[in-house]
């Protein structure tokens, strides 16, 4: 059962919390297999069987197995462990966060050097008038 947190209310943030971690511990247990290149070779060999070795939810499964960036966080996915999924693919961090923010690498690169996001109407969802 999940409790409201005065955080749930950032907008585009999902904070990986101890609940997203118990929620996705084997998700992430698979991302961080990844980082051995004997688990990268099996893998693609098989990936469904290789993914099954961990007892995902199949909503998990399915997103790792379909590169849904953003619903592996919403999922419990850490975005540490989820870059390596990432890296698997050809995807380095940044090309990750653009393709998650939907901007693109370049954009996002641009928005990083220039400051990140702007504070104004990001704080809270409660500051939106829509």
């Amino acid at each position: 059962m999940s409790e409201d947190k005065d955080y749930d209310d950032i907008p585009g943030t999902i904070v990986f919390d101890s609940q997203q971690a118990a929620r996705g511990y084997h998700l992430n247990q698979f991302c961080i297999s990844l980082r051995l290149q004997k688990n990268r070779d099996e893998f693609s060999a098989d990936p469904e069987a290789y993914i099954d070795r961990f007892p995902m939810t199949a909503e998990q499964r399915d997103a790792a197995l379909n590169q849904q960036w953003t619903l592996l966080l919403e999922l419990g996915g850490n975005i540490y462990y989820t870059s390596k999924l990432a890296a698997y693919h050809g995807i380095n961090f940044q090309e990750l966060a653009g393709l998650m923010t939907g901007m693109g690498a370049e954009k996002y690169r641009a928005m990083m050097v220039s400051g990140g996001r702007s504070i104004e109407g990001n704080r809270s969802k409660s500051e939106w008038e829509d």
